[in-house]
Protein backbone atom coordinates (compact mmCIF):
# COMPACT_ATOMS: atom_id res chain seq x y z
CA UNK A 1 0.00 0.00 0.00
CA UNK A 2 2.82 2.40 0.54
CA UNK A 3 3.34 3.43 -3.12
CA UNK A 4 -0.40 4.03 -3.79
CA UNK A 5 -0.23 5.96 -0.55
CA UNK A 6 2.61 8.34 -1.68
CA UNK A 7 1.62 8.39 -5.03
CA UNK A 8 -1.86 9.53 -4.02
CA UNK A 9 -1.32 11.41 -0.95
CA UNK A 10 -3.70 9.60 0.79
CA UNK A 11 -4.36 11.60 4.69
CA UNK A 12 -2.64 10.04 7.11
CA UNK A 13 -6.26 9.93 9.08
CA UNK A 14 -7.24 7.26 6.48
CA UNK A 15 -4.99 5.10 9.31
CA UNK A 16 -6.34 1.69 7.52
CA UNK A 17 -5.36 2.49 4.06
CA UNK A 18 -1.70 3.08 5.32
CA UNK A 19 -0.82 -0.68 6.14
CA UNK A 20 -1.82 -3.07 8.83
CA UNK A 21 -2.29 -1.37 12.32
CA UNK A 22 -1.09 -2.63 15.62
CA UNK A 23 -3.27 -3.35 18.60
CA UNK A 24 -6.84 -5.28 19.17
CA UNK A 25 -9.71 -5.57 17.64
CA UNK A 26 -11.71 -3.72 20.06
CA UNK A 27 -9.97 -0.78 22.19
CA UNK A 28 -11.07 2.04 24.06
CA UNK A 29 -9.88 5.74 23.61
CA UNK A 30 -10.32 7.39 27.68
CA UNK A 31 -9.37 11.11 26.35
CA UNK A 32 -12.39 10.89 24.18
CA UNK A 33 -14.57 8.32 26.46
CA UNK A 34 -15.63 6.44 22.91
CA UNK A 35 -14.97 2.43 21.87
CA UNK A 36 -13.13 1.61 18.50
CA UNK A 37 -13.92 -1.31 17.11
CA UNK A 38 -11.79 -2.85 14.04
CA UNK A 39 -12.55 -6.44 13.53
CA UNK A 40 -14.27 -7.66 11.11
CA UNK A 41 -16.17 -10.10 13.18
CA UNK A 42 -16.84 -7.89 15.55
CA UNK A 43 -18.72 -5.30 13.26
CA UNK A 44 -20.65 -8.09 12.41
CA UNK A 45 -21.94 -8.74 15.87
CA UNK A 46 -22.59 -5.17 16.61
CA UNK A 47 -23.97 -4.53 13.29
CA UNK A 48 -26.42 -7.67 13.87
CA UNK A 49 -27.53 -6.32 17.28
CA UNK A 50 -29.46 -3.45 17.14
CA UNK A 51 -31.33 -4.00 20.56
CA UNK A 52 -27.61 -3.56 22.01
CA UNK A 53 -25.86 -1.18 19.96
CA UNK A 54 -28.43 1.37 19.33
CA UNK A 55 -28.26 3.80 15.84
CA UNK A 56 -29.48 6.33 18.41
CA UNK A 57 -26.38 7.80 19.51
CA UNK A 58 -27.76 10.94 20.24
CA UNK A 59 -29.51 10.01 23.40
CA UNK A 60 -26.62 9.63 25.39
CA UNK A 61 -24.50 12.62 23.57
CA UNK A 62 -24.02 15.50 26.11
CA UNK A 63 -26.67 18.19 26.16
CA UNK A 64 -23.95 21.00 25.22
CA UNK A 65 -22.80 19.20 22.50
CA UNK A 66 -26.46 18.27 20.66
CA UNK A 67 -27.52 20.56 17.69
CA UNK A 68 -30.49 22.74 19.33
CA UNK A 69 -33.82 22.10 18.04
CA UNK A 70 -32.50 19.15 15.92
CA UNK A 71 -35.04 15.83 16.25
CA UNK A 72 -34.22 12.92 14.50
CA UNK A 73 -37.73 11.71 13.91
CA UNK A 74 -37.48 9.77 10.37
CA UNK A 75 -34.04 9.98 10.25
CA UNK A 76 -34.22 6.49 9.27
CA UNK A 77 -30.21 5.69 9.64
CA UNK A 78 -30.18 6.95 13.36
CA UNK A 79 -33.44 4.91 14.61
CA UNK A 80 -34.13 1.75 16.07
CA UNK A 81 -36.55 -0.86 15.83
CA UNK A 82 -39.81 -0.88 15.89
CA UNK A 83 -39.96 2.34 14.09
CA UNK A 84 -37.11 1.58 11.97
CA UNK A 85 -38.81 -1.17 10.32
CA UNK A 86 -42.30 0.42 9.48
CA UNK A 87 -40.12 3.35 7.72
CA UNK A 88 -37.53 1.49 6.05
CA UNK A 89 -40.67 -0.09 4.36
CA UNK A 90 -42.25 2.98 3.22
CA UNK A 91 -39.44 3.85 0.36
CA UNK A 92 -38.43 -0.06 -0.10
CA UNK A 93 -40.69 -0.52 -3.32
CA UNK A 94 -38.71 2.33 -4.94
CA UNK A 95 -35.53 0.82 -4.95
CA UNK A 96 -37.00 -2.69 -5.72
CA UNK A 97 -34.49 -5.16 -8.78
CA UNK A 98 -36.85 -4.25 -11.12
CA UNK A 99 -37.82 -0.47 -10.28
CA UNK A 100 -33.43 0.21 -10.00
CA UNK A 101 -33.07 -2.19 -13.25
CA UNK A 102 -35.37 -0.31 -14.88
CA UNK A 103 -33.77 2.95 -14.52
CA UNK A 104 -30.23 1.64 -16.51
CA UNK A 105 -31.19 3.68 -19.62
CA UNK A 106 -32.28 6.91 -18.13
CA UNK A 107 -28.29 6.38 -16.19
CA UNK A 108 -26.90 5.51 -19.46
CA UNK A 109 -28.31 9.12 -20.67
CA UNK A 110 -27.35 11.05 -18.08
CA UNK A 111 -23.57 9.67 -17.93
CA UNK A 112 -23.49 10.15 -22.24
CA UNK A 113 -24.71 13.73 -21.77
CA UNK A 114 -22.18 14.99 -18.93
CA UNK A 115 -19.57 13.48 -20.39
CA UNK A 116 -20.69 15.19 -23.66
CA UNK A 117 -20.67 18.52 -21.78
CA UNK A 118 -17.79 18.27 -20.18
CA UNK A 119 -16.07 17.45 -23.68
CA UNK A 120 -17.11 20.84 -24.89
CA UNK A 121 -15.64 22.38 -21.93
CA UNK A 122 -12.61 20.85 -22.81
CA UNK A 123 -10.37 18.99 -19.75
CA UNK A 124 -12.25 16.27 -17.80
CA UNK A 125 -12.15 16.22 -13.37
CA UNK A 126 -14.03 13.20 -12.88
CA UNK A 127 -15.83 13.78 -9.58
CA UNK A 128 -17.14 17.75 -11.19
CA UNK A 129 -18.01 16.24 -14.53
CA UNK A 130 -19.57 12.72 -13.71
CA UNK A 131 -19.22 11.32 -10.66
CA UNK A 132 -20.97 13.87 -8.42
CA UNK A 133 -23.73 14.52 -11.02
CA UNK A 134 -24.92 11.65 -11.97
CA UNK A 135 -26.09 9.87 -8.74
CA UNK A 136 -27.56 13.72 -7.56
CA UNK A 137 -29.38 13.67 -10.79
CA UNK A 138 -30.74 10.49 -10.66
CA UNK A 139 -31.89 10.27 -7.01
CA UNK A 140 -33.55 14.38 -7.48
CA UNK A 141 -35.36 12.55 -10.31
CA UNK A 142 -36.81 9.61 -8.14
CA UNK A 143 -37.31 12.04 -5.01
CA UNK A 144 -39.14 14.78 -6.97
CA UNK A 145 -37.11 17.47 -6.80
CA UNK A 146 -35.09 19.52 -9.23
CA UNK A 147 -31.97 18.01 -10.38
CA UNK A 148 -31.02 21.61 -11.50
CA UNK A 149 -30.69 22.29 -7.77
CA UNK A 150 -27.38 20.23 -7.47
CA UNK A 151 -25.66 22.82 -6.74
CA UNK A 152 -27.80 23.54 -3.76
CA UNK A 153 -27.45 19.61 -2.56
CA UNK A 154 -23.35 19.82 -3.00
CA UNK A 155 -23.09 22.89 -0.81
CA UNK A 156 -25.24 21.43 1.90
CA UNK A 157 -23.30 17.83 1.84
CA UNK A 158 -20.17 19.79 1.67
CA UNK A 159 -21.09 21.88 5.10
CA UNK A 160 -23.02 18.64 6.44
CA UNK A 161 -19.95 16.01 5.39
CA UNK A 162 -16.90 19.05 6.69
CA UNK A 163 -15.00 18.08 3.02
CA UNK A 164 -13.63 21.50 3.70
CA UNK A 165 -12.12 21.45 6.77
CA UNK A 166 -9.25 19.10 7.84
CA UNK A 167 -10.20 17.16 11.05
CA UNK A 168 -8.30 15.15 13.29
CA UNK A 169 -9.59 11.97 14.93
CA UNK A 170 -9.37 13.87 17.95
CA UNK A 171 -11.51 16.76 16.68
CA UNK A 172 -13.99 14.30 14.97
CA UNK A 173 -16.66 14.87 17.98
CA UNK A 174 -15.80 17.98 19.00
CA UNK A 175 -17.35 20.40 16.87
CA UNK A 176 -16.70 23.84 17.94
CA UNK A 177 -19.77 26.78 18.06
CA UNK A 178 -19.11 28.11 14.87
CA UNK A 179 -18.76 25.11 13.01
CA UNK A 180 -21.98 23.69 14.37
CA UNK A 181 -23.55 27.09 13.76
CA UNK A 182 -22.65 26.45 10.24
CA UNK A 183 -23.29 22.70 9.77
CA UNK A 184 -27.66 23.36 11.37
CA UNK A 185 -27.63 26.22 8.96
CA UNK A 186 -26.96 24.07 5.90
CA UNK A 187 -29.34 21.70 7.74
CA UNK A 188 -31.75 23.97 8.04
CA UNK A 189 -31.59 25.54 4.80
CA UNK A 190 -32.09 22.06 3.66
CA UNK A 191 -35.15 21.27 5.55
CA UNK A 192 -36.82 24.27 4.64
CA UNK A 193 -36.19 23.38 0.97
CA UNK A 194 -37.40 19.90 1.10
CA UNK A 195 -40.49 21.17 3.45
CA UNK A 196 -41.14 23.43 0.84
CA UNK A 197 -41.57 20.83 -2.16
CA UNK A 198 -43.34 18.51 0.65
CA UNK A 199 -46.10 21.04 1.19
CA UNK A 200 -46.21 21.16 -2.94
CA UNK A 201 -46.64 17.56 -3.19
CA UNK A 202 -50.09 17.39 -0.49
CA UNK A 203 -51.41 19.96 -2.75
CA UNK A 204 -50.64 18.80 -6.39
CA UNK A 205 -49.71 14.98 -5.69
CA UNK A 206 -47.09 13.49 -8.69
CA UNK A 207 -45.27 10.21 -9.62
CA UNK A 208 -42.61 10.84 -7.33
CA UNK A 209 -40.99 9.16 -3.91
CA UNK A 210 -41.63 12.42 -2.11
CA UNK A 211 -44.93 11.87 -2.87
CA UNK A 212 -45.40 8.49 -1.57
CA UNK A 213 -43.73 9.85 1.94
CA UNK A 214 -46.46 12.19 1.95
CA UNK A 215 -49.12 10.12 1.43
CA UNK A 216 -47.31 7.38 3.29
CA UNK A 217 -49.25 5.88 6.50
CA UNK A 218 -47.55 4.24 9.91
CA UNK A 219 -50.02 3.00 11.58
CA UNK A 220 -53.06 4.32 9.89
CA UNK A 221 -51.74 7.80 10.54
CA UNK A 222 -49.79 10.05 7.78
CA UNK A 223 -45.90 10.82 8.65
CA UNK A 224 -45.52 14.35 10.61
CA UNK A 225 -44.29 16.97 8.30
CA UNK A 226 -40.62 16.44 10.47
CA UNK A 227 -40.45 12.80 9.66
CA UNK A 228 -41.42 13.91 6.04
CA UNK A 229 -38.95 16.29 5.64
CA UNK A 230 -36.29 13.85 7.56
CA UNK A 231 -36.38 10.92 5.65
CA UNK A 232 -35.88 12.79 2.06
CA UNK A 233 -32.82 14.02 3.65
CA UNK A 234 -31.08 10.79 4.04
CA UNK A 235 -32.43 9.78 0.72
CA UNK A 236 -31.28 13.07 -1.08
CA UNK A 237 -27.71 12.87 0.93
CA UNK A 238 -27.31 8.79 0.89
CA UNK A 239 -28.36 8.91 -2.19
CA UNK A 240 -25.88 10.73 -3.93
CA UNK A 241 -22.79 10.59 -1.66
CA UNK A 242 -21.93 6.89 -1.41
CA UNK A 243 -22.27 6.92 -5.46
CA UNK A 244 -19.89 9.93 -6.00
CA UNK A 245 -17.30 7.97 -3.34
CA UNK A 246 -17.78 4.40 -5.40
CA UNK A 247 -17.12 5.96 -8.98
CA UNK A 248 -14.21 8.11 -7.94
CA UNK A 249 -12.52 4.99 -5.76
CA UNK A 250 -12.76 2.55 -9.07
CA UNK A 251 -11.72 4.89 -11.66
CA UNK A 252 -8.75 5.53 -8.95
CA UNK A 253 -8.20 1.83 -8.68
CA UNK A 254 -8.37 1.33 -12.41
CA UNK A 255 -5.55 3.69 -12.46
CA UNK A 256 -3.27 2.12 -9.61
CA UNK A 257 -3.98 -1.18 -10.90
CA UNK A 258 -3.89 -0.82 -14.86
CA UNK A 259 -3.97 -4.63 -15.40
CA UNK A 260 -7.68 -4.79 -14.22
CA UNK A 261 -8.57 -1.83 -16.60
CA UNK A 262 -7.41 -3.49 -19.15
CA UNK A 263 -8.60 -6.85 -18.32
CA UNK A 264 -12.45 -4.73 -17.64
CA UNK A 265 -11.65 -3.27 -21.13
CA UNK A 266 -11.54 -6.90 -22.77
CA UNK A 267 -14.31 -8.06 -20.70
CA UNK A 268 -16.85 -6.14 -19.15
CA UNK A 269 -18.04 -8.80 -17.04
CA UNK A 270 -15.63 -8.10 -14.53
CA UNK A 271 -16.90 -4.67 -13.98
CA UNK A 272 -18.99 -5.87 -11.35
CA UNK A 273 -16.68 -7.48 -9.07
CA UNK A 274 -13.98 -4.59 -9.63
CA UNK A 275 -16.61 -2.75 -8.14
CA UNK A 276 -17.08 -5.11 -5.31
CA UNK A 277 -13.08 -5.11 -4.46
CA UNK A 278 -13.29 -1.18 -4.73
CA UNK A 279 -15.64 -1.18 -2.15
CA UNK A 280 -13.65 -3.00 0.21
CA UNK A 281 -10.50 -1.70 -0.52
CA UNK A 282 -11.84 2.39 -0.55
CA UNK A 283 -14.43 1.47 1.81
CA UNK A 284 -16.67 4.97 1.07
CA UNK A 285 -18.64 5.55 4.34
CA UNK A 286 -15.53 4.13 6.48
CA UNK A 287 -17.15 4.88 10.06
CA UNK A 288 -20.39 4.12 12.12
CA UNK A 289 -21.23 4.72 15.18
CA UNK A 290 -23.28 3.29 18.04
CA UNK A 291 -24.20 3.58 21.49
CA UNK A 292 -24.47 0.61 23.82
CA UNK A 293 -28.12 0.07 25.72
CA UNK A 294 -26.83 -2.42 28.37
CA UNK A 295 -23.36 -3.98 29.01
CA UNK A 296 -21.83 -5.87 25.87
CA UNK A 297 -19.15 -8.63 25.68
CA UNK A 298 -17.02 -8.25 22.64
CA UNK A 299 -13.65 -8.92 21.10
CA UNK A 300 -12.57 -10.24 24.91
CA UNK A 301 -13.49 -6.86 26.11
CA UNK A 302 -16.35 -5.78 28.11
CA UNK A 303 -18.12 -2.66 27.12
CA UNK A 304 -20.45 -0.99 29.52
CA UNK A 305 -23.70 0.70 28.68
CA UNK A 306 -24.50 4.19 27.69
CA UNK A 307 -21.06 4.15 25.51
CA UNK A 308 -20.50 5.20 22.34
CA UNK A 309 -19.08 3.48 19.86
CA UNK A 310 -16.74 3.77 17.22
CA UNK A 311 -17.55 1.35 14.01
CA UNK A 312 -14.68 1.31 11.45
CA UNK A 313 -16.01 -0.50 8.46
CA UNK A 314 -13.34 1.03 6.54
CA UNK A 315 -10.52 -1.18 9.28
CA UNK A 316 -12.74 -4.05 9.54
CA UNK A 317 -12.97 -4.70 5.32
CA UNK A 318 -8.84 -4.68 5.84
CA UNK A 319 -8.95 -7.27 8.51
CA UNK A 320 -6.81 -10.38 7.82
CA UNK A 321 -9.26 -12.76 9.61
CA UNK A 322 -11.62 -12.23 6.71
CA UNK A 323 -9.75 -11.33 3.91
CA UNK A 324 -6.23 -13.02 2.66
CA UNK A 325 -3.91 -10.47 1.98
CA UNK A 326 -6.12 -7.49 2.68
CA UNK A 327 -3.86 -4.68 1.13
CA UNK A 328 -3.84 -6.09 -2.26
CA UNK A 329 -6.20 -5.24 -4.61
CA UNK A 330 -7.77 -8.45 -6.01
CA UNK A 331 -11.61 -8.68 -7.95
CA UNK A 332 -11.30 -12.28 -7.77
CA UNK A 333 -12.06 -12.22 -3.78
CA UNK A 334 -15.05 -14.85 -4.43
CA UNK A 335 -16.93 -14.65 -1.76
CA UNK A 336 -15.87 -10.78 -1.02
CA UNK A 337 -18.81 -10.42 1.69
CA UNK A 338 -17.35 -6.68 2.62
CA UNK A 339 -18.82 -4.56 4.80
CA UNK A 340 -19.56 -0.82 2.80
CA UNK A 341 -23.55 -0.88 2.67
CA UNK A 342 -22.98 -2.34 6.32
CA UNK A 343 -25.37 -5.49 7.27
CA UNK A 344 -28.17 -6.37 8.73
CA UNK A 345 -31.18 -3.68 9.32
CA UNK A 346 -29.37 -0.92 8.47
CA UNK A 347 -28.24 -2.30 5.39
CA UNK A 348 -27.99 0.48 2.65
CA UNK A 349 -31.27 0.53 0.87
CA UNK A 350 -29.61 2.25 -2.06
CA UNK A 351 -26.97 -0.41 -2.66
CA UNK A 352 -28.44 -1.73 -5.67
CA UNK A 353 -29.01 1.68 -7.03
CA UNK A 354 -25.25 2.48 -6.36
CA UNK A 355 -24.00 -0.26 -7.79
CA UNK A 356 -25.94 -0.31 -11.29
CA UNK A 357 -24.74 3.11 -11.24
CA UNK A 358 -21.16 2.56 -10.99
CA UNK A 359 -21.03 -0.31 -13.82
CA UNK A 360 -23.26 1.82 -16.45
CA UNK A 361 -21.00 4.60 -15.58
CA UNK A 362 -17.70 2.82 -15.72
CA UNK A 363 -18.53 0.54 -18.78
CA UNK A 364 -19.34 4.11 -20.93
CA UNK A 365 -16.58 5.52 -20.00
CA UNK A 366 -14.65 2.67 -21.02
CA UNK A 367 -16.18 2.77 -24.47
CA UNK A 368 -14.95 6.61 -24.66
CA UNK A 369 -11.83 6.56 -23.26
CA UNK A 370 -8.65 4.81 -24.51
CA UNK A 371 -6.90 5.20 -20.67
CA UNK A 372 -8.12 6.42 -17.77
CA UNK A 373 -5.30 7.82 -16.19
CA UNK A 374 -5.03 10.10 -13.43
CA UNK A 375 -2.82 13.50 -14.11
CA UNK A 376 0.38 13.54 -12.94
CA UNK A 377 0.55 17.23 -13.13
CA UNK A 378 -2.89 18.10 -11.54
CA UNK A 379 -2.77 15.47 -8.70
CA UNK A 380 -5.59 13.48 -6.93
CA UNK A 381 -7.13 15.21 -3.56
CA UNK A 382 -8.76 13.21 -1.43
CA UNK A 383 -11.47 14.40 1.24
CA UNK A 384 -10.12 14.94 4.66
CA UNK A 385 -12.33 13.60 6.66
CA UNK A 386 -11.40 10.55 8.43
CA UNK A 387 -15.13 8.58 8.50
CA UNK A 388 -15.18 9.06 4.39
CA UNK A 389 -13.06 7.72 1.66
CA UNK A 390 -12.84 9.13 -1.55
CA UNK A 391 -11.37 11.79 -4.19
CA UNK A 392 -13.25 15.43 -3.82
CA UNK A 393 -11.17 15.82 -7.37
CA UNK A 394 -9.80 13.64 -9.96
CA UNK A 395 -8.86 15.27 -13.04
CA UNK A 396 -8.12 12.64 -15.67
CA UNK A 397 -5.36 12.72 -18.85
Amino acid sequence: MSDIVERYNIPEQHFWLHGPRAGGPVEHNAAAGMWNVYGYPELQEILGDPATFSSNVLRITPEDQKPEGLSLEGFITQIDPPEHGKLRKLVSSAFTRKVVADLEPRIAAVTHELLDEARERGGFELVRDLAYPLPVIVIAELLGVPSSDRGLFKQWADTLFRQDTKVSFDELFERRPQDRETTMKSWWEMSAYLAGHAAERRRQPRADLLTKLVEAEVDGERLPDEQVVNFAIVLLLAGHVTTTMLLGNTVLALDAFPEHQERARADRAAIPAIIEESLRFFTPFALLARATTREARLGGVTIPADQTVLVWLGAANRDPRQFTDPDVFDPDRDPNPHLAFGRGIHFCLGAPLARLEGRVALDILLDRFDHLRTDPDDPVVFMPMPTMTGVRRLPLV
